[in-house]
């Protein structure tokens, strides 16, 4: 009888050290990363790694994966790989969570933000590296001594922690940080030969350089002289018109728009050029005085706060992170009529969400009520006159400064960009 299927994310190491645990004891588990009916039954955030046994036994997160599978392991083939007693099981956890929760989260949105996918923010990024270099010298410290991080056996603990480091080694730290940190390179070159992983890091290679944040815009500005130029010459005259009605179509005739509103026109500032600012532009430095001499227009735009209702229910951050990142895609019919930004501020098991938008028109509802859980957030207007108002929306564009709950400062854990 099958012990069960476990969905995955190939590349994820959360997710591949559990599809190597089936493969080195043999396990008759199934592994896919095609999310089928029974795992959008079960797991409702839509994450892997997930587990579903015999009878439908259920289970998320790589920890607790991870124990039921060894749990379908002999003990004399697991051998002192959870260690030899409650004490190293205890130190094995600890290190196996803190690498999971720390490290993973430091640097998953310095490589989002390094590939595009997240706006850049120095402050953020420069914090996670430092917080990479202490987990770092957590390490090393411990190395400089031990073989290996619990005893002087190999664990599990250094088998997840050395799949777990190799998601900064292959981005954003890369080799430098194996220089920076020698005894934590001769322990990965050891960990990463061990029969365990049957040669999946037989040619690993850390990136060399790190994977960086390169802004675009230095090549975007090249070609402004050079459009500007063509825009004076006398022989393109003619065809100016002719480009801004191209840019800009007359809407179609349709007995009702599209989206209610398409009914206000078009603005005498389109949102693509801001998006194309704050995209490629230091935060405070250019893109929030930008957006106040260029882009918003009271007559035309709305300031709103938005804050989830529901933050007693909040668990982990990266969840309530996803949580956003769910609303936003939920808002996508919108795209054209507003921007914004929503943090998540606090620690796990403590924290909020929090954002501001910049809506076309002075009412919320028509932007929001395309997604069907938008009822989930409050909605208070700001005034972009006071003093207060202003500095929190330009705080949700660069979150390089605490919120204020409750007359409580909370620091900004993550966020996400609607553009």
């Amino acid at each position: 009888m099958s012990q069960g299927t476990l969905y995955i994310m190939e590349q994820s190491p959360r997710s591949f050290i559990l599809a190597d645990i089936i493969k080195h004891y043999k396990l008759d588990v199934k592994l896919t990363t095609e999310k089928d009916a029974a795992y959008n039954a079960k797991f409702p955030l839509g994450k892997t790694p997930a587990f579903i046994g015999p009878k439908g036994y259920a289970l998320s997160e790589t920890i607790a994966i991870a124990t039921y599978l060894f749990s379908l392991v002999s003990k004399d083939q697991i051998g002192g790989l959870l260690g030899k007693n409650g004490q190293q099981y205890a130190a094995i956890v600890k290190y196996i969570s803190l690498f999971n929760q720390e490290w993973i989260e430091a640097v998953t949105p310095n490589f989002y933000m390094a590939v595009g996918r997240a706006p850049f923010n120095k402050k953020a990024n420069d914090e996670n590296l430092a917080k990479l270099d202490v987990l770092g010298n957590i390490l090393e410290t411990r190395l400089n001594d031990f073989t290996f991080l619990v005893g002087e056996r190999l664990t599990y603990a250094d088998l997840f922690v050395a799949a777990a480091l190799t998601f900064g080694l292959s981005t954003v730290v890369g080799a430098p940080f194996l220089k920076k940190f020698p005894n934590v390179a001769r322990w990965f070159n050891t960990v990463a030969k061990s029969s365990f992983w049957e040669g999946r890091f037989d040619s690993y290679k850390p990136a060399d350089p790190p994977l960086v944040f390169t802004p675009p815009k230095k090549e975007k500005k090249e070609k402004a002289p050079a459009a500007a130029a063509a825009a004076a010459a006398p022989a393109k005259k003619e065809a100016a018109p002719k480009a801004a009605a191209a840019e800009e179509p007359a809407p179609a005739a349709a007995p009702k728009p599209k989206h209610p509103l398409e009914a206000l026109g078009k603005p005498k500032a389109p949102l693509d050029e801001w998006k194309r600012t704050y995209s490629n532009e230091e935060t405070r430095e250019v893109a929030i005085p930008w957006f106040w001499k260029n882009q918003y227009d009271p007559e035309e735009w709305s300031l709103w706060k938005v804050d989830y209702k529901y933050n007693d229910e909040l668990t982990l951050t990266f969840m309530s992170n996803n949580l956003v990142g769910g609303f936003f895609n939920r808002l996508s019919a919108s795209t054209k009529y507003m921007f914004g930004c929503m943090v998540v501020y606090g620690e796990n098991n403590n924290n909020g969400i929090t954002g501001a938008f910049l809506v076309r028109g002075q009412d919320y509802v028509p932007a929001f009520d395309v997604a069907p859980d938008w009822e989930s957030y409050e909605f208070t207007k700001l005034d972009a006159s006071k003093e207060e108002d202003k500095k929190f929306f330009d705080n949700m564009l660069a979150w390089d400064e605490p919120v204020v709950v409750n007359g409580e400062k909370r620091e900004i854990s993550d966020g996400k960009v609607f553009k």
